[in-house]
């Protein structure tokens, strides 16, 4: 019966948790707010960090310092990279070290990086999901 609750635990409650324990509120979302701190998180999770892991990959693999693995080509790479933007647990933690949460305005920038960082982390998810799923090869169906 374990092993039928793994992809609950894995896939709904630890998400779940994890969310709510981070503690953000969404009641008092201005559009207008969301155009500065939430979309540099965003843009540094999901491109930035993309980018990054793909280029410099890529980089030591032309420079032949690594190897590319056995089956991988570019799109699976990208796929791997874009899920390196799943990395909500230290960019929380940088958001509170980085805006003061004793003042209003702190709090309020401190809910717009955690908003920033959950849309930065569930898009580079589902995307390097969606890219692995098109480039690796599918394993038979149990009957």
């Amino acid at each position: 019966i374990t092993d039928k609750l793994h992809p609950l635990v894995n896939y709904l409650i630890l998400p779940l948790f994890a969310f709510v324990n981070a503690g953000v509120t969404f009641g008092d979302i201005d559009p207008a707010s969301l155009l500065n701190v939430p979309l540099a998180v965003f843009l540094g999770l999901f491109v930035g960090k993309t980018v990054g892991i793909y280029l410099f990959s890529y980089l030591f693999v032309r420079l032949k310092w690594i190897g590319m693995p056995r089956g991988m080509g570019k799109r699976g790479l990208l796929g791997v990279a874009m899920l390196g933007g799943i990395g909500f647990t230290v960019a929380l933690f940088i958001a509170n070290l980085s805006f003061d949460s004793s003042t209003p305005m702190g709090v309020d920038l401190l809910n717009q990086a955690k908003l920033g960082v959950f849309a930065g982390s569930f898009v580079s998810g589902i995307c390097g999901y969606f890219i692995l799923k098109g480039v690796l090869p599918q394993l038979p169906q149990e009957e």
